[in-house]
């Protein structure tokens, strides 16, 4: 296309851009639909395809059949080596046969009365979740029920039929986890209690056929299900056989990253940065100590191997019944809560401590290394530990100095060519944390914080995140006062004047060179109201000092109406600026006005 066929516009600012317009006709439906369906296939994230067959097709499971139908017409399309048709099959066993569809309305119906087959995913797993229900309920009990779990079992079944089975109940005296993780991750069972909480001697399996001998069926579960216990037994004695805190050595034999050296190396580092939260955390620096020693030695037990999502349960466990201190028992469990969105947090101060210098490390650690995320890749759960880092610190309370804790993880990494660009690391990890503040402001429906509020928070580098969340809502405050509007133009006209001053801006004001009037009331006026702020500032009292800010309006207003800042004289031109200067310095110890949208 040639150039001069492109319109040309200019925007608010100036800014020349380019423009296209054009009709394209609109394609028929019917012959679109293939392409756009073969798009969403090739978009899934699946991470190993396969071939089956003498095809050459590649999907995550063969493809036996595609039936693709808009309105009453079959749509004339072959995906993954299959030609499109009208008919779809039931249920593997119970309804095998193929069943026509004359129309796409028709496609639940005739699966469901027909084919033994429920299509509906929310309605499947109702169904489970009632079938499930009911069968603990017969057993005395209720369900245990887990919405990962719940949504597995609903993908693996189609015609779900839930039934109680029994283990053990000697089986009974493992931890509640253990029992839990076996029936859950090993079998796809559901766990029962009572209504107390305890376990029951019962699970609830469900199968996708409905038997004509269920005896047969339960019997068979149950068979299953006996040796699957009596592992997780053996792995609780034998791990109980040996002290946790005898495995301490031989986590430096195991590798935590090639170029962050071993669990052990991690290990200490984390016990660094503990001590260092220990007094904001009010933990105690010897139970600190210790926890961190013993945090993950529990990878080296049998039960995390087998249970891998056990890490820290078992630990926790193991402590305890070696005598340790409760509360160092408890850590181990605690540094790693949050494991996710919406989990429970750390309640102990050592547990405090250890989980956000855990994070930290490994969030400084793996950014050292040039690994920080790209896109939707997050192999070391970077956003999980960054998310964990900000819910410890605004929902306990505690108020660190984030940036002094990245300076000194990093300064401990073992990563050769660190030192040269340590501060820029520094400022990469820091704003990542600071972008996952951002997007929880922004993700709140309450939250009154737009994007340009916390760009000018941002830009005055708060280094404790309590302190970020004070000088928001201090200035979500602000702007609610009759002068914000006024102030924030002001600042934004101060910003821009002092940004085009080539010759910079003098340090100090010569109060002799000041003029009667509008100039030498606004030096009064911040000469008076300076140690008000200021020591509102000490306090962190933001709001305070953004109300005393305030009240220089006037004096901003009537200086802009009746000064000539770039006056001819440079004597006067530059102090002027250096009155600016100082008033916006002022304003930008809270944050930076100009950054707000006019």
């Amino acid at each position: 296309m040639a150039l001069e066929a492109l319109g040309r516009e200019r925007d608010d600012k100036d800014n020349e851009y380019l423009w296209y317009g054009g009709t394209k006709p609109g394609a028929a439906t019917i012959t679109v639909l293939a392409g756009i369906v073969t798009a969403a296939l090739d978009a899934l994230p699946i991470p190993k395809r396969m071939r089956w067959g003498a095809g050459e097709a590649q999907f995550v499971r063969p493809v036996h059949w595609l039936v693709m139908l808009y309105g009453n017409d079959t749509v004339p399309a072959t995906i993954l080596e299959t030609v499109a048709g009208r008919a779809t099959r039931g249920h593997r066993f119970h309804a095998p046969r193929e069943l026509p569809l004359r129309t796409p309305a028709g496609y639940e119906r005739t699966l469901l009365t027909r084919g033994k087959v429920i299509a509906s995913f929310a309605a499947r797993r109702e169904r489970i979740r009632s079938q499930v229900d009911e069968a603990a309920t017969q057993a005395n009990g209720r369900a245990i029920f887990n919405d990962e779990l719940l949504d597995e079992v609903t993908a693996l079944v189609e015609w779900p039929v839930a039934m109680a089975g029994r283990f053990d109940e000697r089986f009974l005296s493992l931890p509640r986890e253990v029992l839990i993780a076996t029936l859950q991750d090993h079998q796809r069972y559901f766990a029962v209690e009572d209504a107390h909480g305890t376990l029951l001697p019962w699970f609830i399996t469900v199968s996708n056929i409905e038997s004509r001998e269920p005896a047969v069926v339960r019997s068979g579960n149950e068979r299953v299900v006996r040796p699957r216990l009596a592992d997780a037994a053996f792995f609780w004695e034998q791990d109980r056989r040996t002290p946790l805190s005898a495995r301490i050595e031989a986590l430096d034999r195991v590798t935590y990253q090639a170029q962050l050296g071993s669990i052990g190396d991690k290990l200490r580092r984390v016990s660094a940065l503990a001590a260092s939260l220990a007094s904001t955390c009010g933990a105690d620096l010897k139970r600190v100590a210790r926890a961190a020693q013993l945090a993950k030695c529990d990878l080296l037990s049998a039960m995390v191997g087998e249970f891998p999502e056990l890490q820290g349960v078992m630990g926790a466990y193991y402590a305890q019944a070696d005598g340790e201190d409760a509360e160092v028992a408890t850590a181990i469990r605690e540094h790693y809560l949050p494991r996710g969105a919406g989990d429970v947090l750390p309640a102990t101060p050592t547990g405090m401590a250890l989980a956000l210098a855990d994070r930290i490390d490994t969030l400084c650690g793996i950014f050292a290394i040039g690994q920080k995320p790209s896109g939707t890749r997050d192999p070391f759960g970077l956003r999980r530990a960054a998310i964990g880092v900000l819910r410890l610190a605004r929902e306990r309370a505690l108020d660190f100095d984030l940036r002094a804790l990245i300076e000194q993880s990093l300064a401990a990494q073992p990563v050769a060519d660190l030192s040269p660009r340590a501060a820029a690391v520094a400022d990469e990890v820091y704003g990542y944390v600071m972008e996952r503040l951002r997007a929880q402001y922004l993700e709140d429906a309450a939250s009154a914080v737009t994007t340009e509020v916390f760009d000018a928070v941002l830009a005055t580098a708060p280094r404790s995140l309590l302190d970020a969340d004070a000088r928001t809502a201090a200035l979500v405050s602000f702007l609610a006062l009759p002068a914000a509007a006024s102030l924030a133009a002001a600042n934004r006209r101060i910003a821009n004047i002092l940004k085009k001053s080539t010759a910079g801006v003098p340090a100090t004001i010569d109060a002799s060179l000041l003029q009667p009037g509008a100039e030498l009331a606004l030096h009064a006026a911040l000469i008076k109201h300076r140690p008000t702020v200021e020591a509102a500032l000490a306090r962190s009292d933001y709001r305070g000092a953004f109300t005393v800010l305030a009240q220089l309006r006037p004096g901003i207003d009537a200086f802009f109406d009746g000064v000539m800042v770039n006056d001819p004289d440079a004597r006067l031109r530059n102090n002027r600026l250096a009155l600016l200067g100082e008033l916006r310095a002022l304003f930008t110890r809270i944050a930076d006005l100009s950054r707000l949208p006019g």
